[in-house]
């Protein structure tokens, strides 16, 4: 059965600092899909992040690039399975060089924080209880 995929692209100003950040994340870094101006980050069966130099990126498109730490083009929300794995995220982000966003959002049934990576792109990480979702 087809299952459909999401690849996030981004821009980095420092390859480096971004493959080291998305590392601290637990993210293995997929050789096959990376060189010297990309780098493939499998997030699970569905979902790659990849980030790119600005020369690589703009092969992609021809909109001028945002510049990710002064405004927002997009907003990166990833499921997690508990509280505690929301929370083990951001602190994996922190701790790889990233800053927490926002403040924390608990609602009971739903909770979620958020985190900048190295070059300030926000990644909300949420939480829900399932037996909210089914009914």
């Amino acid at each position: 059965m087809y299952q459909q995929m999401i690849f996030v692209n981004l821009a980095t100003g420092d390859l480096d600092a971004s493959k080291k950040f998305f590392a601290g994340l637990g993210w293995e870094i997929n050789a096959q899909f990376s060189d010297d101006s990309t780098a493939s980050f499998p997030v699970s069966d569905t979902i790659v992040v990849m980030v790119h130099t600005p020369q690589k990126y703009r092969e992609f498109t021809k909109k001028d690039i945002a510049d990710s730490a002064k405004s927002s083009e997009v907003l990166i929300a990833l499921s997690a399975e508990s509280r505690e794995k929301v929370d083990e995220l951001v602190e994996k982000a922190v701790a790889a060089g990233g800053s927490v966003t926002g403040e924390t959002q608990d609602h009971g049934f739903m909770y979620g924080r958020a985190f900048d990576d190295v070059d300030g792109h926000t990644f909300e990480v949420v939480w829900m209880d399932p037996a909210a979702v089914q009914g």
